[in-house]
């Protein structure tokens, strides 16, 4: 017995997991050897290759193409029409499925309407990628990424609200109340 949700019109393949309270929506397709964690919401039109692994409470838009070699941790949010890619040099008539590159988006993360994320990469912990945007290279947990090609643009909180470093390196999240540290190029956050 299911203990998901899925539209007559989705299509889920044979062996594909798919965790508890998960809904899925008009359209999408769920391939073989798929991995759906719980309380995750598939939207329209979303494509979902073999091998892919979501985490819980993963947010998928409308029109998403997740392709084999991608793996999203929990609470990830993946905006309307994003792509990812997993060969670095696709061609029609060389057949390159031994050669997909591994691609993670870490717990959090959010990746805007229409951005591209090309294979191979990470993007870290509660990164936030813009609309449109081009990711060709690694992400830092918290950075604020966008344009083509992505770009650092600043720092977010872990609850999407850009931060204010002071002169001593410390930030509020103006939400959360939680404290961020940048040093070195890279944002911590010390209490939760």
């Amino acid at each position: 017995m299911a203990t998901y949700q899925a539209h007559e019109t989705a299509v889920i393949d044979p062996g594909c997991t798919i965790g508890e309270g998960t809904r899925i929506w008009h359209f999408s397709h769920l391939m073989t050897g798929c991995v759906v964690g719980k309380d995750c919401n598939i939207g329209q039109n979303v494509v979902i290759s073999p091998e892919v692994v979501l985490g819980n409470g993963v947010k998928v838009q409308n029109n998403v193409s997740i392709y084999t070699g991608v793996i999203c941790e929990d609470d990830v949010f993946l905006g309307p029409s994003c792509v990812f890619t997993n060969i670095l040099n696709p061609r029609s008539a060389v057949p390159r499925k031994d050669q997909y590159y591994r691609t993670l988006v870490q717990r959090g993360a959010t990746i805007g309407a229409n951005a591209t994320i090309l294979c191979g990469i990470k993007i870290g912990a509660y990164a936030m990628i813009g609309a449109g945007a081009v990711v060709t290279k690694e992400v830092p947990p918290y950075a604020l990424w966008v344009g083509n090609p992505a770009r650092p643009a600043g720092w977010v909180s872990a609850y999407g609200h850009r931060l204010q470093f002071d002169e001593s390196g410390r930030a509020t999240c103006p939400e959360s109340g939680e404290i961020y540290l940048l040093e070195v190029g890279n944002v911590t956050r010390i209490t939760q």
